[in-house]
């Protein structure tokens, strides 16, 4: 039965000043459980900023900070779920649990109650992160990608961590000779360079090529010199892209045409769109060769949109989907 433990966050990296990653280390005596690449565990901090919910006239609700009579914050306990970015491997070997984290904004630009408290974190001084001892979830290669000979993950920010789980876990199987005769491709998309987390192991993984493994990164907002390693846009334009589909914003501007829709802004969100361009290394129609429907499923975690998106893409092209869900794992009651 999961229980509630305490843990400690060994370091806290910020990438950005928006994205971390940080390693938690268990309770003394209470080893993390066994896991699978691709799961997660409910992580809490005790001391988070509370909101509130407020009903305006026409009935829509929106969170606001929740205060006491002198005007200060209250806090109390958050519990969220989060995918594990460390492999089995590494928890094996090393104690501890990776969680690649992203100091999330609500609609009146308040800070996420539990990602502000992330973020307020500097082991050794404020290092206590409650878990659930519990690891959850079905988002693994057995279970989502059984059966398929080609595996295309597509990971958008912070949902690129179970696909780091995996590619590493894979890459540590294949150095003990342990291969599974899959291709993989991974897709990997943040806004900036700065913010492609994990982009060095992913670059070092694909260079040593101990399984079949091809990783395509690519940023929304390029800036400076162009890398050959990095291509450009969103990742689900990207995979459009592959698949020789218009961009998802040329989709919409004919659609807002045909339908009498919003032509102007369609016309705006194109403009400001970034193209989709693959790393100058990747071959477009060797990519493509990996993506045959009958013997392909794309894995997606990340920004809602882009994996329906991607859903999208797949189905119209005939591919099997799936993507991440997540559900809150709670302690056992006293």
């Amino acid at each position: 039965m999961a229980t509630r433990r305490t843990g400690r966050a060994a370091t806290f990296e910020r990438l950005t000043p928006t994205l971390a990653t940080f390693r938690l280390r268990p309770e003394d005596g209470f080893p993390f459980p066994d896991y699978k690449a691709g799961q997660y565990m409910a992580l809490a901090r005790d001391d988070c900023k509370l909101t509130r919910r407020v009903t305006d006239a026409s009935g829509k609700a929106r969170y606001e900070p929740d205060v006491d009579e002198a005007g200060q914050p209250r806090r109390g306990t958050v519990t969220h779920s989060y995918s594990i970015a460390s492999a089995p491997w590494e928890t094996r070997e090393l104690g501890h649990l990776e969680f690649y984290v992203v100091l999330e904004v609500g609609e009146q630009q308040y800070p996420g109650r539990l990602t502000e408290s992330f973020f307020r974190m500097s082991p050794p001084d404020d290092d206590v992160v409650g878990y659930v001892d519990r690891i959850a979830g079905d988002f693994t290669l057995d279970k989502r990608a059984a059966g398929a000979r080609n595996v295309v993950m597509v990971g958008t920010g912070t949902g690129l961590a179970p696909f780091v789980a995996m590619a590493k876990e894979l890459d540590h199987e294949a150095a003990a000779g342990r291969t599974d005769g899959v291709r993989y491709t991974l897709f990997h998309a943040n806004r900036t360079a700065d913010e492609l987390a994990y982009h060095r192991e992913l670059q070092a993984i694909e260079d040593a090529a101990r399984f079949d493994f091809v990783y395509v990164a690519s940023v929304s907002r390029p800036s400076g010199a162009p890398d050959p390693r990095v291509g450009a846009g969103r990742g689900n334009n990207l995979l459009r892209r592959v698949m020789d589909m218009p961009s998802k914003e040329q989709d919409e501007l004919a659609e807002a045409g045909a339908a009498g829709g919003d032509v102007a802004a369609a016309r705006k969100a194109l403009e400001r769109a970034v193209p989709a361009v693959l790393p100058s290394r990747v071959d477009a129609r060797a990519l493509r060769d990996r993506l045959d429907p009958a013997t392909t499923v794309i894995l997606t975690c990340g920004n809602p949109s882009s994996m329906s998106d991607i859903r999208y893409v797949a189905e119209t092209n005939g591919i099997r989907f799936e993507k991440e869900d997540w559900k809150l794992v709670l302690p056992a009651r006293a």
